[in-house]
């Protein structure tokens, strides 16, 4: 007698969603001979399969269990399937199943096809559970089954394993339709539509996301969430919270009842074991569990539907679903706790075996083993550095014992190399003397080549600290101390080298130097050394005045960083703000803005102390741009950062610069005055930032009233510049230069400079330091252009500059920015009208220009617009503000002007 529910089909489908995207994989399922729904367990494949079919008409519908290994009674229950879905009675087939009068299923199915020869209409007849079945007798009669089975039948199984009924075959003539696990996990909308459904709240799409991450989109475990959720009626707002308070109980429950109790002990214990890796190859399994039969072992496993899948393209990588990892873990920690620090240390082996330093970091710190990580990290701690790890390196350092630390000289000195890399100098000494202070009462001592390598960080740390002598001796002195295959450490040392000459004013021999370690570098892998030698070629290039050769340079330095994933270091702010100052001088503000707000984004996880120089060059163009408001929010950012630490001479004259052009636009005399008096005057004037800081020192000598020594502090300078052929410089000086001798009444000294300012600029490109110059520089252009003994690309550049000067003066002189804007508004003497207008911030900057003498053309150019866009602009801001005409518009704005001053 047939047991009715097992032949019924299923029907609590009342909260099921439709999952329409694997149900228009099943739209054509009628041409094929087998629908395979093939997942670990509570991915919904009867679920799947039932809403599939749920309109089909003529399905016949078979739940297994381990009974149905009795080929007779499978036949029995097989038969009446086919008969529920073709209404056929079938009465031969079941007469020989009733008296068991078959040789095989074989015949009998052969039986059956003569019987369902006037049925001519689609059917479905489906297994479910199929992976119960364990009887090689009915995977044959089934192999038979489909091998004959008419065109217009088709067979539908549910399994959590492969089956073996020559899937490959079907699969090949295209006679399979495949529903795995990855089709039957949730998508993102399927999972919202899932959890809208079943919980009142909304959820925002951040929090669905999240928990569908990482559950994998398991249904069955996004089914615990929301039942979690409505008996403790909490929202799935915070999605961390939803998996912490997740009830484990009930999903390792469900895991060990459907899934790990039906495997023997000694599966049981391998993934345990296995689970230990996050993802791994069958190598890794062999080294961690000593089996050779690992390989086979998880292939069957993989094949029996138990939460393994194939990692990445090489198919003997694998690894568990999340929640399954998680189980297996909570299993191992409770069953095999005995063996968990040993088996961590096996894994880290095993990785370190394979080459992946950084899981074998991982493993060792789960096995709380101090050496073994002192012993990964002593082999292989450049590797993370020159791989921008700096942060996991660092971390590591300091969580070892004293004990470990200070008996490897190796990670002493890389220690010191990491307050390095973030411009820490004053700890870097400090680490150094307690290191050598540790390792001495340790009886820990160097050889020559350990003593090389810390005589060229030593090198490093002193040229940093703009102690070029005593660099250049550390670093030769490491030169001759280093073996050949030292290469990491010969690199440094010729670096600090080329960086001496470079600071010295060297430049010819700074940029051998420097192409010299680049070339090492890339050949031996340390790409962040590689990228600092392109910053430096770049840096003298500029002092150098080929601004084009540096450009095309730095873009070999973004292609390093992009190939070698360096992004994260601050090495790449550095030159982003290299651009950037190209940018500057080239009068592409907009981009010289651009890129140092990138820069500055690469440094937010770090010290902010290392944001001097890109708020610096964002103060200058501010100033540039006559946005003194917002010039001196970033000045005081300045002045803050200033106090917190000790910079190089080259952060902080840079610094200086943007704060002089400040005070020179407030007319502020007094702070000119005070910051001459304190201010460091550097022995020397044979690098770019010296250069810059005596450039300082001359402007404000000249703003409080000394021309006199302001040129002849100019004039000395350019000497220098001359003698060291800083072409930067020399152009730089002699833009100033030129004003400040107009000022001084020496009208043809002045022509003369400007006319050697001019030359160089056809060379350099320079324009920003002609602008920031200001209308000072007007005068001895004109004059120069009416002396008429110049060259046409000179005359060009000219009038270049006079339009450039002239168009940026009155963008200065009446900039309606975001400060200004906000004191009319909240001014109570504007009238009511012009406070409660809705004026866009466009249409004030508008409103700026036209009263800047603009015309719309010009405005137009401005911001880079159509003229009919600024003409709409105009009609817009003349309704609102009840304006008849252009001249109105110039006597209000010029009202505005005068109450805001």
């Amino acid at each position: 007698m047939l047991i009715p529910s097992k032949l019924h089909f299923p029907r609590r489908l009342h909260n099921a969603i439709t999952r329409q995207r694997v149900l228009n994989t099943l739209s054509d399922a009628a041409h094929y001979k087998l629908v395979l729904f093939r997942s670990p367990a509570g991915y919904g494949k009867t679920t799947m399969a039932a809403q599939w079919l749920a309109n089909k008409e003529a399905t016949g519908w078979y739940s297994l269990d381990e009974g149905d290994n009795d080929e007779y009674k499978f036949a029995k229950y097989f038969i009446q399937t086919i008969s529920n879905a073709t209404k056929l009675e079938l009465q031969h087939s079941k007469a020989l199943t009733e008296k068991r009068q078959f040789a095989s299923l074989s015949s009998l199915f052969s039986q059956v096809f003569t019987e369902l020869i006037p049925f001519q209409d689609e059917a479905y007849f489906v297994l479910d559970d199929y992976h119960l079945i364990t009887n090689d007798a009915i995977h044959l009669g089934l192999k038979f089954f489909l091998k004959h089975l008419p065109d217009n039948l088709t067979l539908v199984i549910t399994s959590r394993s492969q089956p073996p009924l020559n899937t490959a075959n079907l699969r090949v003539r295209d006679l399979l339709i495949e529903i795995d696990n990855q089709s039957l996990a949730f998508d993102q909308s399927e999972t919202s539509l899932f959890f809208n459904q079943r919980l009142n709240s909304d959820i925002d799409q951040e929090s669905i996301t999240n928990v569908r991450k990482h559950v994998e989109g398991w249904p069955s475990a996004l089914q615990l969430i929301a039942l979690h959720s409505i008996q403790h009626n909490q929202p799935l707002s915070n999605s961390t919270q939803a998996m912490a308070q997740l009830n484990h109980t009930h999903l390792w429950d469900y895991l060990a009842e459907e899934v790990f109790d039906h495997l023997d002990k000694e599966t049981q214990h391998f993934l345990m074991r296995c689970a230990v890796f996050d993802h791994f190859s069958t190598q890794l399994l062999i080294t961690l569990t000593d089996r050779n039969d690992a390989q086979l072992l998880i292939e069957n496993l993989n094949r029996f539907g138990l939460f393994i899948n194939t990692d990445g393209d090489k198919g003997d990588w694998y690894k568990f679903h999340n929640l399954f990892a998680e189980f297996l873990t909570h299993q191992r920690q409770n069953h095999l706790s005995h063996e968990e620090t040993q088996l961590q240390k096996k894994a880290a082996q095993a990785w370190l075996s394979s080459g992946n330093i950084y899981q074998a970091l991982r493993h060792a710190k789960n096995a709380n083993d101090d050496a073994l990580i002192a012993e990964i990290l002593t082999q292989h701690g450049w590797h993370l550095f020159n791989n921008g790890e700096l942060t996991l390196l660092e971390s590591t350092i300091n969580s070892l014992e004293p004990e470990v630390l200070f008996t490897s000289p190796r990670l002493v000195i890389i220690r010191a190399w990491l307050a390095q890399s973030q411009h820490n100098y004053l700890q870097v000494d400090d680490l150094i003397s307690e290191g050598q202070r540790e390792m001495s009462a340790r009886n820990t001592t160097l050889d020559r080549y350990m003593q090389g390598e810390l005589d060229a960080l030593r090198a490093q740390v002193a040229i940093n600290k703009n102690e070029p002598e005593v660099a250049l001796a550390f670093a030769e002195k490491a030169l001759e101390e280093l073996d050949t295959n030292k290469y990491r450490s010969r690199i440094v040392a010729t670096s600090v080298i080329g960086e001496y000459h470079h600071v010295s004013g060297n430049l010819a021999q700074a940029l051998a130097l420097m192409q010299q370690t680049e070339k090492m570098a890339m050949t031996y892998g340390i790409y962040h050394q590689a990228l600092w030698a392109i910053l430096q070629q770049s840096e003298i290039l500029m002092a150098q005045g080929f601004m084009q050769a540096a450009f095309d340079l730095q873009d070999n330095g973004f292609k390093l960083i992009k190939d070698q994933d360096l992004g994260q270091l601050p090495l790449h702010e550095f030159l982003l703000r290299a651009r950037a100052q190209i940018y500057w001088f080239w009068f592409r503000f907009d981009e010289a803005e651009q890129y140092t707000w990138k820069g500055l984004d690469v440094l937010s996880p770090f010290d902010e102390t290392k944001h001097l120089r890109g708020y610096s060059m964002l103060a200058r163009l501010a100033v540039a741009r006559g946005e003194l408001d917002k010039a001196e929010r970033y000045l005081e950012k300045c002045q803050q950062l200033l106090s917190q630490a000790d910079y190089h001479i080259d952060w902080k004259a840079n610094a200086s610069s943007a704060q002089l052009f400040y005070w020179q636009a407030k007319g502020n005399t007094n702070a000119m005055s005070y910051w001459l008096n304190q201010t460091e005057k550097p022995e020397t004037r044979c690098n770019h930032f010296t250069q810059l800081q005596w450039r300082n020192i001359a402007r404000a000598q000249f703003h409080l009233g000394d021309i006199e020594l302001a040129i002849n502090t100019l004039q000395t300078s350019q000497a220098i510049a001359q003698q060291h052929k800083l072409i930067t410089d020399i152009n730089r000086n002699a833009i100033m230069e030129s004003v400040l001798l107009y000022e001084n009444n020496q009208i043809n000294e002045s022509v003369e400079v400007m006319h050697l300012a001019i030359k160089q600029s056809n060379q350099t490109g320079i324009i920003g330091s002609f602008l920031m110059a200001g209308k000072g520089t007007l005068k001895p252009l004109a004059k120069l252009l009416q002396k008429g003994q110049i060259s046409e690309l000179e005359k060009h550049r000219i009038e270049q500059l006079q339009k450039a000067l002239s168009n940026n003066e009155r963008s200065r002189s009446a900039h309606f920015d975001e400060a200004f804007i906000e004191k009319v508004i909240n001014n109570p003497e504007v009238p009511e009208l012009i406070r409660a207008s809705p004026l866009t911030h466009r249409e004030w900057q508008v409103l700026g220009l036209i009263y800047s003498g603009f015309s719309n053309e010009q405005i137009a150019a401005e911001f880079d617009v159509a003229p009919t866009t600024i003409k709409t602009h105009i009609r817009n801001l003349y309704q609102k503000l009840n304006l008849p005409n252009r001249k109105a518009a110039i006597a209000m704005a010029d009202e505005l002007v005068g109450m805001m001053k």
